[in-house]
């Protein structure tokens, strides 16, 4: 992988060529400040000042009395001068007037990343976002993001630099109605779509069973059509997602390999797609016992207990038997 298959993966790089088979987005450049100000961990952990008043939490009840108790008085021996939140009022009211353009509810994504990490600490347990500091929220406790923040070139074999020279914050429009059955990542090798999964693999989803050829067919058509002349990298994959009227979006790209899910395929199995005929590989959770855990927990996920005899343990290893199961039936991708 080359530097230059990455930078094509960066949303304000290829959403101005597929916006109209896109979402609708809005894309703002970060100032140096707010860059800082998400990767500095030295101190408390600090929203900016909203100039609007806007709260990250806006259904919390505020206790006067309760609030005092973490307030330090005068002589208690602890002397350190609090510190003052940032403000970021420029950069605030951009995406004030885009979310309002919008309207009114946004998911936050960088150059490559969004904070789904994070998003068990939202007031809806999503990444839908109404203002600038529920947006700063996210971000600020996101720990994916420091892979766009610090690590996006770690895996180029022509690395010349840890981070690209400037970061966009891309504002989606967010969509009640999304159907995450309706997702797909797709993976293309040497210019060639080999495989295709469903991108939410933690739900068994009957409809896919029955959707399933007649998916495979307009993405298949999607790609040729629309996506493999105007994308220039011979290796990377690209997320698609199917409207109620059947219609295709492109929801994003990402590199070959490296820090990309491979879902419901092995990046090894991958590798050796083209070289085993012209077959496409459309894989979908086929029963409830395949499904595969992820984030959608509601904790973090260093919260969970996945350690040897753990509950968690003992469930990844029936994932992975069972999917070795279907791999090798002889109804598999029927």
């Amino acid at each position: 992988m080359k530097e230059e298959d990455v930078n094509r993966c960066q949303i304000q790089e290829w959403y101005p060529r597929f916006k109209l088979v896109s979402i609708r987005t809005f894309i703002h450049e970060l100032p140096e400040s707010f860059v800082q100000y998400l990767l500095d961990d030295s101190g408390p952990f600090l929203l900016p000042v909203s100039i609007s008043n806007e709260d990250a939490f806006p259904n919390r009840i505020h206790n006067p009395e309760e609030e005092e108790d973490y307030q330090v008085s005068e002589g208690s021996g602890d002397e350190a001068e609090p510190l003052s939140p940032p403000s970021f009022p420029e950069l605030e009211l951009k995406i004030k007037e885009s979310i309002e353009t919008l309207g009114g509810a946004i998911f936050p994504k960088l150059n490559w990343s969004a904070p789904k990490d994070s998003a068990w600490i939202s007031t809806s347990g999503t990444l839908r976002c109404a203002t600038f500091s529920e947006i700063a929220l996210l971000l600020r406790s996101s720990d994916s993001l420091i892979h766009d923040l610090c690590h996006a070139y770690d895996s180029c074999s022509d690395k010349t630099m840890s981070r690209p020279p400037n970061f966009f914050l891309a504002l989606r429009k967010w969509y009640p109605s999304f159907q995450p059955e309706m997702e797909f990542r797709c993976f293309v090798r040497g210019q060639k779509l080999v495989g295709i999964s469903q991108r939410e693999v933690t739900t068994f989803y009957p409809v896919l069973c029955e959707k399933k050829n007649d998916l495979e067919v307009l993405i298949e058509e999607f790609f040729n059509g629309t996506v493999r002349l105007k994308f220039e990298s011979d290796d990377y994959t690209f997320d698609v997602y199917f409207t109620q009227d059947e219609r295709v979006k492109v929801l994003d790209f990402n590199p070959w390999g490296a820090f990309t899910l491979p879902l419901l395929f092995t990046w090894e199995e991958l590798e050796q797609k083209p070289r085993e005929g012209d077959d496409l590989d459309f894989r979908i959770v086929e029963s409830r016992c395949a499904v595969q855990p992820g984030l959608k927990t509601a904790v973090p996920y260093d919260y969970l207990d996945v350690s040897a005899g753990s509950g968690w343990d003992q469930f990844l290893r029936n994932v992975g038997e069972e999917l070795q199961r279907q791999s090798k039936s002889p109804e598999a991708g029927a």
